[in-house]
């Protein structure tokens, strides 16, 4: 990526690589998720790490859930890779690789994994990644790899994080191994979820919306079939 490159030029990129209109709501979600992922992109301390990833690809997910047509999701995504010179692919076989881990062990397990005290099969260069990221004096922190971090807890164990007790406790240890800032993290996985929450509900009103559309299509079709237009039955005597 570009250092000197602007928002305008990466939002000018997507739309040459994705050319199809994306839906009303959703594209407020789309340009956020660019407009973030491209000031990380042009920061001097940002690196990209396979948590970031996983937490790209989980924002992208859920915001975009319900989305029509699906398959414009993908080239929605491609997009916004691409247009941050970036390879897509490495996002999903990263994020995939991270889900893998967290669905095959425990909660405990994956703190041990995260503090370093824990390794497992095939996962060194995962393993080489979290030790950057915790030993990084400038670490470049984002709303992007809590997401990712959050999605971690939610595999491994569902429930804890739907516990504001447990989830609370969690994020504390995630944050001392990893040296985050705690109250940074919290504040933005609050936020994510709230946001969750307001797009699953706007989906809802869309729904309504484009049913009761539907609806008055439907009546209007069938009043054109039983009423037909005048003058044609004094036409045909």
């Amino acid at each position: 990526m570009n250092n000197n490159s602007t928002v305008s030029d990466t939002k000018r990129s997507f739309y040459t690589i994705h050319t199809r209109p994306i839906n009303s709501i959703y594209r407020r979600v789309v340009e956020e998720l660019m407009v973030e992922m491209h000031l990380l992109s042009v920061n001097v301390d940002f690196r990209y790490n396979p948590i970031y990833a996983l937490g790209v690809v989980t924002a992208f997910e859920r915001f975009m859930q319900g989305y029509l047509p699906e398959q414009d999701k993908v080239s929605i995504f491609n997009g916004l890779c691409q247009a941050l010179g970036d390879d897509p692919q490495r996002y999903q076989q990263d994020a995939r690789r991270l889900e893998g881990l967290a669905s095959r062990v425990s909660t405990l397990d994956l703190l041990s994994w995260l503090e370093g005290s824990t390794s497992f099969e095939d996962t060194g260069d995962l393993q080489a990644s979290i030790t950057a990221i915790a030993t990084n004096s400038k670490f470049k922190y984002s709303r992007l790899f809590a997401i990712g971090l959050f999605a971690l807890l939610e595999i491994v164990d569902p429930d804890l994080v739907k516990d504001p007790e447990a989830r609370v406790q969690a994020i504390a240890k995630v944050c001392a191994a990893l040296h985050l800032p705690e109250e940074k993290v919290t504040k933005d996985l609050d936020l994510y979820r709230s946001n969750l929450e307001k797009i699953a509900q706007a989906r809802i009103v869309l729904a309504d919306v484009l049913q009761a559309d539907r609806k008055k299509r439907e009546k209007r079709a069938e009043k054109a079939v039983v009423s037909p237009p005048n003058g044609s039955e004094e036409a045909s005597n």
